[in-house]
């Protein structure tokens, strides 16, 4: 039962956890989104973060509800503890009073020196003197637990009322986020009949911008295939100088997968190893475009496609390495759009929309090291980072691989 209880306390201490984060993120938001209403001429940007706040609400409330039954969970089990206690403190009490009537009847000297006296011989008498003994060590005994059960009855009923108090504001606090959520939606639902208008418009320009990340994905391809073939004849040239006397091999110099060295092998095993514990690439902030095709927040009947993921962080925010490894790869994607490409092992990691880099390639790179600034959009006010990870030319779901915040 201990260690049941010690449990649920644990997870709730990870419920809790969780929760401030959400909410850190909902505040966030929030000031992202009045910095968006103030800038943005379009509704469409204004939608697309507030559906990113109705989602931390929707997680919020999931959360809550999470510890409220949890917390009911463990009320269950005081309650259970309580309840055996009583019986048997009662038990105790009638037992102890039959005790103390029995001693009160024998409670003379004489009566104790006679049954001492009447015994046959040396070794009953001795008997009985133990028997004394132990009945007024039990009978102290029994007093004792009996002060021990009533504390611990005491204590349980203290945390019941506690956590009835800490139940009654987790519903106050979920109700309170359930009235604001469907605020949030009435005011979104407005905003999207209004866009509804425009949706020809603006789903050209969702297909433009599609078709730019397009690009985009192509140039990183094309470099990384490029870094692959470089590495391996790299691990060609350094294998014929190890061995002149083999025979050199016509093979064509594979593009799709590294061919690892011993020393690389180490590296990716060790990237690898790491797999849901890497640091976010920026110190503060959230997934608000996650990874993959999904519907557009605007108009289900659109599909968009993300190869990493997109990271709201705060206004002169810092793009870090995520793990050791070499540059590869500085890419200029626009004037105002950089991308720098990192090499561990057979896996690369990406990190676009910078404004400024202060790396080179061929730079070796340590865990959370500053790569550049990450941009700010001078339309909208939101400083998103797109971070990408993958293993020689296949993408992979960033968010598996980042440590939960």
């Amino acid at each position: 039962m201990t260690s049941l209880l010690w449990s649920q306390e644990s997870q709730q201490e990870k419920l809790e956890e969780r929760k401030a984060q959400i909410q850190k993120e909902i505040r966030e938001n929030e000031k992202l989104l009045q910095s968006v209403k103030k800038k943005e001429k379009s509704a469409v940007n204004v939608v697309i973060v507030q559906s990113t706040k109705i989602k931390l609400k929707e997680k919020l409330i999931s959360t809550t509800e999470k510890q409220t039954k949890l917390l009911s969970n463990d009320m269950y089990i005081n309650q259970v503890q309580i309840n055996k206690l009583k019986k048997e403190l009662v038990e105790l009490k009638e037992d102890y009073a039959e005790m103390i009537v029995k001693s009160y009847k024998s409670r003379s000297s004489e009566s104790r020196a006679m049954f001492l006296l009447s015994s046959e011989n040396f070794l009953q008498a001795y008997k009985r003197a133990q028997y004394m003994k132990q009945y007024t060590s039990y009978r102290k005994m029994q007093g004792e637990e009996i002060k021990t059960k009533s504390n611990k009855l005491t204590d349980f009923n203290q945390k019941l009322n506690v956590q009835k108090t800490a139940k009654q504001k987790l519903i106050a606090e979920n109700e309170k986020e359930r009235l604001s959520l469907e605020i949030e939606k009435r005011e979104q639902l407005k905003l999207v009949s209004v866009l509804k208008k425009d949706k020809n418009k603006i789903s050209v320009e969702i297909k433009k911008r599609q078709q730019e990340y397009r690009t985009i994905d192509r140039q990183i391809n094309k470099l990384i295939r490029e870094a692959i073939a470089a590495a391996n004849r790299k691990a060609a040239l350094e294998k014929a100088k190890a061995n002149p006397s083999a025979p050199v091999s016509r093979a064509a110099v594979s593009s799709s997968k590294i061919e690892l060295t011993p020393e690389a092998k180490i590296v990716a095993d060790n990237f690898r190893a790491n797999r849901g514990r890497l640091p976010y690439p920026v110190e503060k902030g959230y997934v608000s475009l996650g990874y993959g095709n999904q519907t557009h927040p605007l108009f289900n009947t659109i599909t968009v496609h993300n190869s990493g993921v997109e990271i709201t962080t705060d206004k002169g925010a810092s793009a870090r390495a995520v793990f050791g490894g070499e540059v590869t790869s500085v890419i200029v994607l626009s004037p105002v759009n950089k991308a720098v490409m990192v090499q561990h092992g057979d896996y690369f990691t990406v990190y676009q929309n910078l404004s400024s880099v202060n790396v080179s390639k061929g730079d070796k790179v340590s865990i959370k090291q500053s790569l550049g600034k990450v941009r700010t959009n001078g339309e909208t006010g939101k400083t998103i980072i797109k971070f990408l990870i993958l293993q020689n030319t296949t993408y992979n779901n960033p968010e598996g691989w980042l440590s939960p915040r």
